[in-house]
């Protein structure tokens, strides 16, 4: 019994193996580098237009991530006042969950912007 545990053990290590070998082996495609196909079906790269699209995106990002992190900012002073005011090891109130709630998925849309 022991001994096909251990073959069926081995014959699934060697298939987990071959599929990760797989997926290293094949490149992959970057979709930056896809341009897609004019009306005759060849593909008309315009630099100039995806650099400038490029360029206004990464300052819109910019922006809105300036933008956050004064709103995450001003999240964080209010919740510190609201605990320095409060006794924070007896009350815990909802306000206060909300806030931290409010504050995490902020950091987490600036984090996301950040890596582009």
């Amino acid at each position: 019994m022991k001994e096909s545990r251990r073959e069926a053990l081995k014959w699934a290590a060697g298939a987990v193996g071959i599929a990760t070998l797989g997926a290293w082996a094949v490149p992959a495609q970057d979709p930056t580098q896809r341009t897609p196909p004019t009306a005759s079906g060849e593909a008309q790269p315009d630099p100039g237009v995806d650099a400038k699209r490029a360029k206004a995106l990464l300052e819109q990002n910019q922006k809105d991530i300036k933008k956050n992190i004064e709103k995450l900012f001003q999240l964080a002073s209010e919740l510190k006042d609201e605990i320095e005011k409060t006794d924070a090891v007896t009350i815990l109130s909802v306000g206060m969950l909300r806030k931290t709630d409010e504050i995490e998925k902020l950091a987490r849309q600036i984090r996301e912007k950040a890596k582009g």
